[in-house]
């Protein structure tokens, strides 16, 4: 058997889903793209979708719901300086295409003269970082079911304060095509899998919940028991931990961070402001400011698409873009932003493969992939050791960040009270309350374990939500506000 090359096995899969069954071939795409470019625009494009998904939840030891979908469609759009007309269609057909097509040129009304000439075909760079399996494929219904049952199963063994369990799986193949006006193709063909955990414990009339899960780009075998196991490990002993949990403390002190998900207080207060679109704007904190001393020294902050198999990462972005390893914040000196294709020839820079879209029926923006801190040469027992009086936080639950000013509010789902370099207890209520700029530059040490997360995060913008990682060495971050409950 002779295989192609995985950037044409992906063109291949995406024509054979997206184009042939609706009587579409590339002079189709030639076509709806040049009725866009008859008129006066700065770059256009189709972005084709086919998504496969399937979820299965467990609760109280009965799998209660099971779901399956299937959703295809196109987005057509054109984009004039700042502005983009955009349309989409869950009918793919050569009259859906050219009629999206008329709509979205209208952007532009000064037409131009003569023939527009077609462009020649090139097919985009891309990554191999996955195997464009079908993980709904790769195990059968009663396969999911027994797994999820010996989820509930293992999490009931380990202590008998647990309550309740809660289990979740989720499957998804997704199929993206992507013709722009300068004669690009580009595919894509991304597995996406996830196990999630939720346990409550129960004593002496009081209930607490601890969570746990992971997952990434590949197929379900990936949940050995081995993996499973630790997954329920992680969610038993934080709702164990936050049975024997006590009142935080408030006010401003040193804030401990653990690795690996904790970064997504990097990922929020960080991040989202070294996006393209906001520092264009002037709205970040951090607009203008290439070159210049964001950070202690010590602090590099990357955001990279390029990582094998990971939940955050694409073969290529939703414009067609090889995805990158950008540095973002180096030794503390600031070095760039991720930038979609829009933003990039506003600013007169390169894309960095960040160009993201939730699906077919949204425009794409600069967003992240896996964003997350290099690891420094400190041990995380010292890190720790080194508290007076202060927090150390290994989990978090949600929060929120306002861009402009680069405030940021979380709360702290596992953390612990340590004095004197010793842990005293476990604490609850805890939300950590800091600047993103600000935080960067009281950074003190810097752990040697940096950790990705196990492969959960979500990251939402202006309404769309995509995958995405985070991860980060133990960080020891001197003056944050600590507000509790004590």
């Amino acid at each position: 058997m002779i295989s192609r090359e995985p950037t044409i096995e992906r063109l291949a899969t995406a024509q054979q889903l997206l184009l042939t069954p609706f009587g579409l071939d590339e002079s189709h795409l030639s076509k709806a793209l040049a009725e866009i470019t008859s008129h006066r625009v700065d770059d256009a494009d189709l972005y084709f979708q086919y998504t496969r998904s399937e979820g299965w939840s467990l609760e109280e030891g009965i799998v209660k719901t099971g779901s399956f979908s299937i959703d295809q469609g196109v987005g057509v759009r054109a984009v004039s300086g700042e502005k983009t007309a955009f349309a989409y269609s869950d009918d793919i057909s050569e009259a859906s295409l050219l009629d999206a097509a008329r709509t979205v040129r209208s952007i532009s009304s000064a037409g131009r003269t003569g023939r527009v000439k077609t462009p020649a075909r090139k097919i985009a760079s891309s990554r191999s970082l996955y195997n464009g399996v079908d993980p709904i494929s790769t195990l059968d219904s009663t396969a999911k079911v027994k797994l999820l049952e010996r989820v509930e199963k293992l999490a009931r063994s380990r202590d008998p304060r647990v309550a309740q369990v809660m289990a979740g799986l989720a499957s998804e193949y997704d199929v993206i095509l992507v013709a722009r006006a300068d004669g690009t193709l580009a595919a894509d063909v991304r597995p996406l899998v996830r196990l999630s955990v939720t346990v409550i414990t129960e004593q002496n009339g009081r209930r607490e919940i601890g969570s746990g899960g992971g997952g990434g780009r590949f197929g379900l075998a990936y949940f050995t028991d081995e993996q499973i196991a630790e997954y329920v490990d992680h969610a038993v002993k934080a709702a164990l931990t936050n049975l024997e949990a006590r009142p935080a403390p408030a006010g401003e002190m040193t804030v401990v961070l653990g690795s690996g998900w904790p970064g997504i207080l990097l990922h929020e207060a960080i991040g989202h402001g070294l996006e393209g679109d906001f520092n264009r704007k002037g709205s970040s904190a951090f607009a203008g400011r290439i070159g210049q001393r964001v950070a202690a020294k010590g602090v590099t902050v990357l955001d990279d698409g390029t990582i094998a198999d990971r939940r955050g990462s694409l073969n290529v972005d939703d414009e067609g873009n090889a995805s990158q390893r950008n540095v973002l914040i180096e030794d503390g000196i600031l070095k760039g932003y991720i930038q979609d294709s829009l933003n990039a020839r506003l600013m007169k820079v390169k894309p960095t493969g960040n160009g993201r879209r939730e699906s077919y029926a949204h425009v794409p923006m600069p967003r992240m992939t896996n964003t997350y801190m290099l690891g420094g040469d400190k041990d995380p027992q010292e890190i720790v050791a080194s508290i007076k009086k202060g927090l150390y936080a290994t989990n978090f639950g949600g929060g929120q960040v306002d861009i402009t000013s680069g405030k940021f509010v979380f709360s702290a789902s596992e953390a612990y009270w340590v004095e004197n370099g010793k842990i005293q207890y476990p604490v609850k209520g805890a939300t950590i309350v800091g600047n993103g700029p600000d935080a960067l530059t009281r950074v003190t040490m810097i752990g040697n374990d940096m950790a990705l997360d196990s492969g959960v995060g979500t990251c939402g913008k202006e309404g769309q939500s995509v995958p995405v990682g985070v991860g980060q060495p133990t960080l020891r971050i001197d003056g944050l506000t600590v507000g509790g409950t004590a």
